[in-house]
């Protein structure tokens, strides 16, 4: 029995499942195993979260837009927080995400701080909850109030190392309520804290 032909026949077939394999590859492209989403750093999520419609003057956000946008919100928030422990006194990570009426208020207490010779100790334990409660629209600038409640430990310490405030064993659960702006006019799109309300 010749099967010559029958070679032949598995030959032919598998070039043209080759040649398909080729063709949908080009067309569909090679995965490189990276096509999985990547978490973004805070100031990518507070950039610019998703709005319903192109046009930034009637922007509001969708369910999306809003876990977009606490994601961004907590990292900042934690942020901010733990800046204040740092012994040199200065804001130095939490600058970019402070308006500069915010950034003087919070500069001034750590330079009154440093007069009296204190230090804090800032352990962030982590964020319990963090709602949005309102966004608005004011002369072009998307505002976005968020409550936070969230768990520390702190230590307020003379040059002494002496416990002025607090406890370095105590967690503290905090309320927070901090509005977050961005000025839809502007080229530059991050987020920043505007106004703190407790």
């Amino acid at each position: 029995m010749n099967y010559s032909f029958e070679y032949i026949d598995i030959i032919l077939l598998a070039m043209i499942a080759g040649f398909i394999f080729l063709r949908l590859r080009g067309i569909l492209g090679k995965r490189t195993g990276f096509e999985g989403k990547t978490f973004p750093q805070f100031e990518e999520i507070l950039k610019n979260p998703r709005p319903n419609k192109n046009d930034f003057s009637n922007q509001v956000f969708d369910e999306n837009a809003q876990k977009d946008f606490l994601k961004g919100a907590k990292i900042a928030y934690e942020t901010i927080i733990t800046d204040f422990s740092d012994n040199d006194n200065k804001l130095t990570t939490s600058k970019p995400l402070l308006s500069k009426k915010i950034y003087d208020q919070f500069n001034q207490a750590l330079t009154e701080r440093k007069k009296r010779g204190h230090y804090a100790e800032i352990t962030f334990i982590g964020i319990n909850s963090a709602d949005i409660k309102e966004h608005k629209n004011i002369n072009k600038a998307l505002q976005v109030t968020v409550e936070f409640v969230a768990e520390v430990i702190t230590c307020i310490r003379d040059k002494d190392k002496k416990i002025v405030s607090g406890s370095p064993d105590q967690i503290k659960k905090i309320y927070d309520t901090w509005v977050f702006s961005r000025d839809i006019r502007s080229n530059n799109p991050n987020w920043q804290l505007i106004e703190t309300l407790t």
